[in-house]
This record gives C-alpha cells, sequence and structure tokens, in this order.
C-alpha cells in the first residue's frame, strides 16, 4: 500500500497512483415542474468515482467498482462506457421548484467539478372571465387577463385575428404570488369596430408553446 502524490491529488492506493479527469461537464437545463431533468458527465479513462451534488448536497455517486449509489427515487442514473470515457447521466424524476439551482459532477479530486444550473419553472392557470363580450359602437371597454401560480412571472402578450396588439395598448402588472410562484395581471384597452376573437398569451421558457385564454367580442353597430 502506498501514499501517493499526483497532478490530481493526494491518494491512498494500493501500490499505484491514479489521475483522470472530467473531459465534458453539465450543460444547463430548463424544464416545467414535474418532468424529467437529465444531465450528462464524462470522466477520462481510469476514473473511480464520481459524485453528483444538488445546490451543495449530494444526491448520486457512482462508483467504478460497483456501479451508481441511489439514495433516492427522485435521483438516479444511466452509465455508459465509450473508449473516450466513462459518461453518468444523471436522472431527477419529478422535478420540483426547490429542485432549481446548481447541478455539479464530481471526482472528489482537488479543483476537478463541473456545474450547470437547472431551472425549473411552473405553468400556472390563465384566465379571462367572459368568453364572449359584447359592446356597442364608440364604446371603450377594458379585458382583464389573469396568470396565476407562475414561476417565473410569464411574459404576457395579446393577439387579435391572429395578428399581435401593439404592447401600449395593454398594461401588465406582476406580483408575487404564494410559495415562490408570480401573478401577472394584463389590461387591455380597446374601442371595437368590428366584432373580433382577442387572445391572451402566456408564456415561459420550458414551455413549448404560450398558453392562451380567449374572448369574443361582439360590435353591435348601435349607440342605443
Amino acid at each position: 500500500v502506498a501514499y501517493v502524490f499526483t497532478d490530481c491529488g493526494f491518494f491512498f492506493l494500493p501500490g499505484l497512483g491514479f489521475c483522470y479527469s472530467i473531459v465534458n461537464g453539465p450543460a444547463n437545463v430548463t424544464v416545467l415542474a414535474g418532468s424529467e431533468a437529465r444531465f450528462n458527465c464524462t470522466v477520462s479513462v481510469g476514473w473511480v468515482i464520481l459524485i453528483w451534488l444538488s445546490n451543495g448536497n449530494p444526491v448520486l455517486t457512482v462508483i467504478s467498482s460497483q456501479g451508481a449509489v441511489e439514495t433516492s427515487d427522485r435521483f438516479t442514473s444511466q452509465n455508459y462506457t465509450s473508449s473516450n470515457g466513462f459518461t453518468s447521466e444523471l436522472i431527477i424524476h419529478n422535478t420540483q421548484l426547490s429542485d432549481s439551482g446548481k447541478i455539479e459532477c464530481s471526482t472528489q479530486q482537488p479543483s476537478d467539478s463541473s456545474f450547470a444550473f437547472l431551472s425549473v419553472q411552473v405553468n400556472g392557470s390563465l384566465f379571462i372571465k367572459n368568453s364572449t363580450l359584447t359592446v356597442k359602437k364608440n364604446k371603450t371597454v377594458e379585458i382583464v387577463c389573469e396568470a396565476l401560480g407562475w414561476a417565473p412571472a410569464p411574459d404576457i402578450t395579446w393577439m387579435t385575428n391572429e395578428s399581435l396588439i401593439d404592447k401600449s395598448r395593454y398594461v401588465t402588472q406582476q406580483s408575487q404570488g404564494s410559495n415562490g410562484l408570480h401573478n401577472a395581471l394584463s389590461i387591455l384597452t380597446l374601442t371595437p369596430t368590428d366584432t373580433e376573437i382577442l387572445t391572451c398569451l402566456a408564456d415561459i421558457e420550458a414551455l413549448p408553446n404560450p398558453q392562451n385564454a380567449t374572448v369574443t367580442v361582439i360590435f353591435v353597430n348601435s349607440t342605443i
């Protein structure tokens, strides 16, 4: 048994020192709450141990001699071996808002770790109280669209008959909700000259398509 000092650090080993490093670290990931998040970390040939940490807390360890040591059903891994080295894929199941933050891959060697950031976003609710609205000629109406329970606060836009409405025609206010969630209230001011379908859209990065709510404004060509 020998104590060996190498460029990779000081180790207690039977016979030989070893030196390995992270070849490719994880990349940033943005997902919707409840879905899976996946991170890859590749280490060079000769690796011994790889540890995954979430916000500084170890969540999964992979040991070359025995494989993955999982301590939670929410954090599992898949492993891939190639001529370039070994890749561990960390899978975070049923992601929660509290999982957001730093995801780190470490070999437990001095200064040999690589990290990325996980952003877990929440798709909240979106609604306009009335599905139809009747407006008489020369009358101005305010249409309210409300987004509740989002993270982060969504970007709100409006469309009329498939065309974007200029931002000067509506005002959007954001507020802090509960449990780290956000609310938004958007008010569109409109003086209709024809019947039209208005759509309020709420978007966050993790959504493949914006969530939407619609209202049909029925124009009555009468001042009576």
